[in-house]
This record gives structure tokens, sequence and C-alpha cells, in this order.
């Protein structure tokens, strides 16, 4: 009898999953996420790789740290916008606010904005600091008289704990000041975009 009873509750639970609608993966997103991250990918590798080959190598380590930056705050940007509440942009928006209008669309856009911080913007960065990590470890190997192994082993491995650790810190940090971090950063989008009415 209990068997029986457990039976009912499960297929009832069941038929209510069956009724939530089915999201379908949007293949022209993909592609076009993919297009943008291969177009993003090959401008930074070229433009970085052409600036850090001409110069010495503490300009090459704050060209690398800055990249590092720049995928730091696009993943917190990614976070923030799937974490933040849309009430306050709501009673923001409808009292004119500048950037409040943007904040909603990414808000309600966050899968797609989310997709493009995260796995666009701050993937490409992390991949071309380690590439750009190896020229400077080949260039500090023949100032110094460096072992070029040890060298590259090194800051490879510093570059990587400087990428994790401050995604990490940023993604606690986002999730508990998203709404701020949105705003911000729909401000920021606003100057070079009209915003949505």
């Amino acid at each position: 009898m209990k068997f029986k009873s457990f039976n009912e509750k499960y297929e009832k639970k069941v038929k209510k999953i069956d009724k939530v609608p089915k999201r379908y993966v949007d293949v022209k997103w993909v592609f076009s996420v993919t297009f943008w991250a291969f177009l993003i990918s090959i401008l930074f590798s070229s433009l970085t790789e052409t600036v850090v080959s001409n110069i010495n190598a503490i300009i090459g380590i704050i060209i690398v740290l800055a990249i590092i930056l720049i995928g730091v705050i696009f993943d917190m940007v990614g976070v923030a916008v799937t974490a933040a509440d849309l009430k306050p942009f709501n009673s923001m928006a409808a009292k004119k606010i500048r950037g409040s209008k943007t904040a909603i669309f990414l808000i309600n856009n966050a899968e797609k904005v989310s997709a493009f911080c995260n796995d666009v913007i701050g993937d490409v960065c992390g991949i071309i600091s380690g590439s750009i990590g190896i020229l400077i470890s080949l260039v500090i190997a023949k100032e110094f008289s460096f072992n070029e192994s040890v060298v590259t082993l090194i800051l490879t491995a510093v570059l990587a704990a400087l990428t994790i650790g401050g995604k990490a810190m940023g993604k606690s940090y986002a999730i508990n000041k998203s709404d701020v971090i949105v705003f911000k950063f729909a401000k920021i989008v606003s100057l070079f975009k009209r915003e949505v009415k």
C-alpha cells in the first residue's frame, strides 16, 4: 500500500516536470558566440604578441596582468547578471534613471550576456594571457640568462594562480554585489549604445 502511494506521488512529479516548457538550444546564438570568440582571440593574440615581442619583460608582465584583470572583470559581470534582481531596476526605469533599461535588458538576456562575458571574453583572456606568458618567459630567460623551462613553468603557474584566484574572488563579490555591478556595467554600455525602450 505504501509502495503504491509512493509510485502515485512519483508519477505526479514526473507529470509536473513534463509540463514545464522545454527550452531549445539557440543554434544561431551558438554560432554567433563561436564566431566572436574566434575573431576576438585572433585580434587580441595578434595585437598583444606584436606588442610583447618588441618590448621588455616588465612592460610585457604589465600587459599580461591587464589582460587577466579584463578577464576577471568580465567574469564578474557574467556572474552578476545571472544573480541580479530585476525589481530595483524596474523602479529605476520608472524614474527614468540612466542605465536602468540597459540593466533590465542585460538581466532578461542573462544567459547570453553570461556566455559572452564568461566564455568569450573571460576564456579568451585566459588563453591569451597564457600564450603571452610563455613569450615573456622566453624574453626573461634571454635577458637574465635563466633556464627557459624553469622560467616558463614558474611564470605560467603564477599567471594561472592569479587568473583562478582573481576569478574566485570576483565571483564571490559579484554574487554579493550583483545589482551594483550590473548597474555600473549598464551605465557604461548605455554610453555607447542607446537604451532599449
